[in-house]
């Protein structure tokens, strides 16, 4: 599934929200694909900061990879949780936080002036990749963690993300990877394989969603070749895992139980009798079977982050 993390057991990125290859880590209703990215603020808030470690390593890639960047620019970047994340790794960057939803750019400014990088940090509210035309300067590191998906043409929007680097720049994307998973395949409640089964609702959603956005056009998710086709060269991939094992903390807790609590108000409808029935139980605060208090709650999640550079 196309993971957004910042996003929601489906619900990403509009443009933008880290989080979710699909496991749309995200939770929307089944029947509707528009997002409000401002009702899930802090979700996407919690998710990102939950994501953190995987994160962490994939920036800490990417400054082996490119000299000090001048200017970054996170193109959808929600509440700015990455954004931060990329001043603290580049002291000598500016980071232009771009997104589609004021109020989760009003976040990201908070969250910049309580770390100290006021100085350095500037927002930009619009919609991608347009709202980049309006960046004074060609950005150095061009950042979309999941958010590309949520653009309906995919290769448009990457020749427009290359058109916005600098000679040298270089272009990242975090797209695709695996689901994640919370829980045992076999919980002892219901059949086995439950999340395999959202899985597969979480898929469709996300078909319906690409499929209803404005000038969406189907593409073969080559990353690599398709970075390749917007005019950029050296194109890796690499992918990042985030492993937090059972027992879960009480902040994945808190996270895993709004996630499927998500799943539930969106598939809920749609989902067999049984798995809704076990979907209650693991919500449930004070179900000792529940993801609150069960001992083998964990998050285990592999998200891919493709790159490539404008040649000079």
């Amino acid at each position: 599934m196309a993971h957004h993390p910042q996003e929601p057991a489906h619900a990403h990125q509009h443009q933008h929200k880290h989080e979710s290859a699909h496991t749309h880590t995200h939770a929307h209703s089944g029947h509707h694909t528009d997002i409000d990215w401002a009702e899930m603020a802090s979700h996407l808030e919690a998710q990102a900061e939950l994501f953190a470690p995987l994160y962490e390593r994939a920036l800490a890639w990417l400054g082996k990879e490119i000299t000090e960047p001048g200017l970054i620019v996170d193109a959808g970047s929600g509440p700015g949780v990455v954004s931060c994340l990329f001043a603290e790794v580049f002291p000598g960057a500016r980071v232009l936080a771009v997104d589609g939803s004021e109020p989760l750019l009003e976040r990201a400014r908070a969250r910049a002036a309580r770390l100290g990088y006021t100085d350095r940090f500037d927002t930009l509210a619009g919609d991608l990749p347009g709202v980049l035309d309006e960046s004074e300067y060609p950005a150095d590191l061009l950042w979309a963690g999941r958010s590309l998906h949520h653009l309906g043409d995919q290769r448009a929007a990457l020749a427009a993300f290359a058109d916005r680097l600098a000679p040298g720049g270089t272009l990242a994307i975090m797209e695709g990877g695996l689901p994640s998973r919370f829980l045992p395949r076999d919980l002892g409640l219901g059949r086995p394989g439950l999340e395999a089964r959202f899985d597969a609702l979480q898929e469709e959603w996300f078909a319906r969603m690409r499929a209803e956005l404005p000038g969406s056009v189907g593409v073969v998710e080559d990353w690599p070749a398709l970075l390749g086709a917007a005019g950029l060269e050296h194109a890796r991939s690499r992918t990042f895992l985030l492993d937090l094992p059972a027992p879960a903390s009480d902040r994945a807790r808190d996270y895993i139980g709004v996630l499927l609590s998500r799943l539930g108000d969106g598939f809920g409808d749609v989902m067999d009798p049984e798995d809704r029935a076990v979907l209650d139980r693991l919500v449930d605060p004070d179900d000792p079977a529940g993801v609150y208090h069960r001992p083998d709650v964990f998050v285990l999640a592999a998200h891919t982050v493709h790159t490539a550079v404008k040649p000079v």
